[in-house]
């Protein structure tokens, strides 16, 4: 059987808060916050979303 793709819904919700805070600090030195917040959290959750494995106990 083919193993399915790595995704799980903690590593979205995971990488939207580590997304939101980085880029909230990113965009501070650009000038907005709260678009480097909102722009963080989309890329950060898209990317933990897809890479993050998730539990090891899967079949």
């Amino acid at each position: 059987m083919a193993k399915k793709p790595h995704r799980n819904g903690r590593g979205m919700f995971l990488g939207a808060l580590l997304g939101a805070v980085v880029g909230a600090l990113l965009g501070r030195l650009a000038g907005s916050a709260l678009f480097g917040a909102i722009l963080g959290a989309v890329i950060g959750s898209a990317l933990l979303y897809r890479v993050n494995p998730g539990p090891w106990n899967r079949e």
